[in-house]
Protein backbone atom coordinates (compact mmCIF):
# COMPACT_ATOMS: atom_id res chain seq x y z
CA UNK A 1 0.00 0.00 0.00
CA UNK A 2 1.53 3.70 -0.66
CA UNK A 3 0.98 6.90 0.83
CA UNK A 4 0.49 9.73 -0.61
CA UNK A 5 4.08 10.91 -1.14
CA UNK A 6 4.79 7.63 -2.35
CA UNK A 7 6.40 5.91 1.16
CA UNK A 8 5.55 2.73 1.53
CA UNK A 9 3.80 2.03 4.85
CA UNK A 10 7.20 -0.23 5.85
CA UNK A 11 9.08 2.76 4.91
CA UNK A 12 6.43 5.52 7.37
CA UNK A 13 7.00 2.71 10.25
CA UNK A 14 10.21 2.74 9.94
CA UNK A 15 10.40 6.50 10.08
CA UNK A 16 8.31 6.32 12.76
CA UNK A 17 10.24 4.08 14.75
CA UNK A 18 13.40 6.27 14.33
CA UNK A 19 11.61 9.03 15.53
CA UNK A 20 9.86 7.58 18.52
CA UNK A 21 13.40 6.26 19.76
CA UNK A 22 14.92 10.23 19.66
CA UNK A 23 11.62 11.36 21.52
CA UNK A 24 11.92 8.68 24.01
CA UNK A 25 14.95 9.79 25.01
CA UNK A 26 14.45 13.59 24.95
CA UNK A 27 11.55 13.53 26.92
CA UNK A 28 11.14 10.36 29.02
CA UNK A 29 11.80 11.80 32.59
CA UNK A 30 8.92 14.45 31.96
CA UNK A 31 6.70 11.45 30.27
CA UNK A 32 7.29 8.89 32.69
CA UNK A 33 6.43 12.11 35.34
CA UNK A 34 3.15 13.05 33.59
CA UNK A 35 2.20 9.64 33.42
CA UNK A 36 2.06 8.95 37.79
CA UNK A 37 -0.14 12.00 38.09
CA UNK A 38 -3.98 11.61 39.10
CA UNK A 39 -6.56 11.31 36.66
CA UNK A 40 -4.01 11.13 34.10
CA UNK A 41 -6.21 9.51 31.26
CA UNK A 42 -6.06 7.97 27.65
CA UNK A 43 -8.59 4.98 26.23
CA UNK A 44 -11.67 3.96 25.34
CA UNK A 45 -13.76 0.90 23.49
CA UNK A 46 -13.01 0.40 19.60
CA UNK A 47 -11.22 3.22 19.90
CA UNK A 48 -9.97 6.14 22.54
CA UNK A 49 -10.11 9.74 23.04
CA UNK A 50 -7.22 11.79 24.74
CA UNK A 51 -6.07 13.44 27.40
CA UNK A 52 -4.59 16.65 25.17
CA UNK A 53 -4.62 19.45 27.65
CA UNK A 54 -0.98 21.06 27.44
CA UNK A 55 -0.09 18.77 30.21
CA UNK A 56 -2.66 19.67 33.01
CA UNK A 57 -3.78 16.22 34.12
CA UNK A 58 -5.06 15.82 36.95
CA UNK A 59 -8.73 15.68 38.36
CA UNK A 60 -10.35 16.29 35.50
CA UNK A 61 -8.95 19.53 35.06
CA UNK A 62 -8.50 20.73 31.56
CA UNK A 63 -5.83 22.89 31.28
CA UNK A 64 -6.30 25.15 28.27
CA UNK A 65 -8.91 23.53 27.10
CA UNK A 66 -11.22 26.02 26.35
CA UNK A 67 -9.28 28.18 24.27
CA UNK A 68 -9.69 25.95 21.26
CA UNK A 69 -13.44 25.05 22.71
CA UNK A 70 -15.25 22.41 24.43
CA UNK A 71 -17.10 19.51 23.76
CA UNK A 72 -20.42 20.08 21.65
CA UNK A 73 -23.74 18.54 21.69
CA UNK A 74 -25.87 16.41 19.24
CA UNK A 75 -28.73 18.69 19.33
CA UNK A 76 -26.42 21.62 18.25
CA UNK A 77 -24.51 20.06 15.82
CA UNK A 78 -24.60 22.29 12.34
CA UNK A 79 -23.10 19.70 10.19
CA UNK A 80 -20.76 17.19 9.54
CA UNK A 81 -17.23 16.58 8.45
CA UNK A 82 -16.15 12.82 7.46
CA UNK A 83 -12.41 12.68 7.67
CA UNK A 84 -10.46 10.11 6.39
CA UNK A 85 -7.44 8.73 7.96
CA UNK A 86 -4.71 7.23 5.43
CA UNK A 87 -1.01 6.13 6.20
CA UNK A 88 0.01 9.04 6.46
CA UNK A 89 -2.26 12.09 6.05
CA UNK A 90 -5.57 12.48 5.85
CA UNK A 91 -8.57 13.60 3.84
CA UNK A 92 -9.54 16.28 4.01
CA UNK A 93 -6.28 17.88 4.17
CA UNK A 94 -7.85 21.19 6.03
CA UNK A 95 -10.62 21.97 7.87
CA UNK A 96 -12.26 25.14 7.50
CA UNK A 97 -14.83 26.13 10.83
CA UNK A 98 -16.89 29.38 12.03
CA UNK A 99 -16.68 30.48 15.76
CA UNK A 100 -19.43 29.21 17.57
CA UNK A 101 -20.15 26.44 15.43
CA UNK A 102 -20.80 22.64 16.69
CA UNK A 103 -19.18 20.22 14.35
CA UNK A 104 -19.54 16.41 14.25
CA UNK A 105 -16.44 15.00 13.44
CA UNK A 106 -16.91 11.36 11.71
CA UNK A 107 -13.54 9.35 11.86
CA UNK A 108 -13.02 6.36 9.60
CA UNK A 109 -9.41 4.84 10.03
CA UNK A 110 -8.60 3.98 6.06
CA UNK A 111 -5.04 2.98 6.94
CA UNK A 112 -2.97 -0.02 8.00
CA UNK A 113 -1.49 1.45 10.87
CA UNK A 114 -2.72 2.92 14.02
CA UNK A 115 -4.23 6.61 14.01
CA UNK A 116 -5.26 9.61 15.72
CA UNK A 117 -7.48 12.41 14.83
CA UNK A 118 -6.98 15.06 17.10
CA UNK A 119 -8.11 18.92 17.89
CA UNK A 120 -5.49 21.12 19.60
CA UNK A 121 -2.81 23.85 19.21
CA UNK A 122 0.96 23.12 18.27
CA UNK A 123 1.92 23.17 21.84
CA UNK A 124 -0.97 21.00 22.70
CA UNK A 125 0.19 18.50 20.11
CA UNK A 126 3.73 18.69 20.85
CA UNK A 127 3.08 17.66 24.80
CA UNK A 128 1.10 14.64 23.94
CA UNK A 129 3.18 13.34 21.36
CA UNK A 130 5.73 12.85 24.83
CA UNK A 131 2.59 11.27 26.48
CA UNK A 132 2.39 8.67 23.23
CA UNK A 133 5.73 8.07 23.16
CA UNK A 134 5.21 6.84 26.79
CA UNK A 135 2.27 4.60 25.85
CA UNK A 136 4.35 3.19 23.05
CA UNK A 137 7.00 2.45 25.09
CA UNK A 138 4.60 0.67 27.57
CA UNK A 139 3.34 -1.41 24.71
CA UNK A 140 -0.61 0.57 25.43
CA UNK A 141 -0.25 1.18 21.79
CA UNK A 142 1.40 -0.56 18.74
CA UNK A 143 2.01 -0.27 15.24
CA UNK A 144 -1.46 -1.20 14.62
CA UNK A 145 -3.58 -1.53 17.50
CA UNK A 146 -4.47 -0.70 20.84
CA UNK A 147 -3.49 -2.98 23.70
CA UNK A 148 -6.57 -2.70 26.16
CA UNK A 149 -4.98 -4.50 28.55
CA UNK A 150 -1.90 -2.42 28.94
CA UNK A 151 -3.95 0.51 28.97
CA UNK A 152 -5.88 -0.50 32.36
CA UNK A 153 -2.11 -1.67 34.29
CA UNK A 154 -0.60 0.04 36.66
CA UNK A 155 2.31 1.89 34.93
CA UNK A 156 3.50 3.45 38.48
CA UNK A 157 2.02 5.38 41.06
CA UNK A 158 -0.89 3.22 40.94
CA UNK A 159 -2.73 5.22 38.13
CA UNK A 160 -3.33 3.74 34.68
CA UNK A 161 -3.03 5.66 32.02
CA UNK A 162 -5.97 6.16 29.00
CA UNK A 163 -7.12 8.06 25.72
CA UNK A 164 -10.10 9.41 27.06
CA UNK A 165 -10.83 13.36 26.51
CA UNK A 166 -13.30 14.54 23.93
CA UNK A 167 -11.28 16.52 21.27
CA UNK A 168 -9.46 13.39 20.19
CA UNK A 169 -9.62 9.96 19.44
CA UNK A 170 -7.76 7.30 18.11
CA UNK A 171 -8.48 4.03 16.01
CA UNK A 172 -7.57 0.80 14.90
CA UNK A 173 -7.32 0.06 11.37
CA UNK A 174 -10.84 0.03 9.84
CA UNK A 175 -12.22 1.67 12.67
CA UNK A 176 -14.25 4.63 12.88
CA UNK A 177 -15.57 6.77 15.67
CA UNK A 178 -16.92 10.54 16.05
CA UNK A 179 -16.20 13.50 17.52
CA UNK A 180 -18.79 16.27 18.47
CA UNK A 181 -17.04 19.69 19.21
CA UNK A 182 -17.82 23.30 19.50
CA UNK A 183 -15.22 26.13 18.53
CA UNK A 184 -15.98 28.92 21.25
CA UNK A 185 -13.48 31.26 19.48
CA UNK A 186 -11.25 31.80 16.79
CA UNK A 187 -7.46 30.42 17.69
CA UNK A 188 -4.90 28.70 15.59
CA UNK A 189 -5.44 25.02 15.50
CA UNK A 190 -4.40 22.12 14.33
CA UNK A 191 -5.57 18.35 13.83
CA UNK A 192 -3.03 15.82 13.98
CA UNK A 193 -2.30 12.23 14.55
CA UNK A 194 0.33 12.12 17.63
CA UNK A 195 1.50 8.66 17.29
CA UNK A 196 5.32 8.41 17.47
CA UNK A 197 6.67 9.55 13.79
CA UNK A 198 2.92 10.35 12.22
CA UNK A 199 3.26 14.47 12.97
CA UNK A 200 6.69 14.45 11.55
CA UNK A 201 5.60 12.29 8.51
CA UNK A 202 2.87 14.73 7.85
CA UNK A 203 0.23 13.64 9.47
CA UNK A 204 -1.30 17.13 10.57
CA UNK A 205 -3.30 19.52 9.15
CA UNK A 206 -4.67 23.63 9.54
CA UNK A 207 -8.37 24.27 11.41
CA UNK A 208 -9.12 27.44 9.31
CA UNK A 209 -11.81 29.85 10.85
CA UNK A 210 -14.13 31.71 8.28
Amino acid sequence: MQSKDGFSVIKILAAGTAAFAMISLAIMPDAMAAAGEPGHGHGNSSGGHMKMDGGQHGGGHHGNMGSIGEPGKAAEVTRTITVMMKDNFYEPETISVKSGETIRFKVINKGEALHEFGLGTASMHKAHQKEMAVMMEHGMIEVDRINHDRMKMDHGGGHSMKHDDPNSILLEPGKSGEIIWKFTQKTKLEFACNIPGHYESGMMGPVNFK
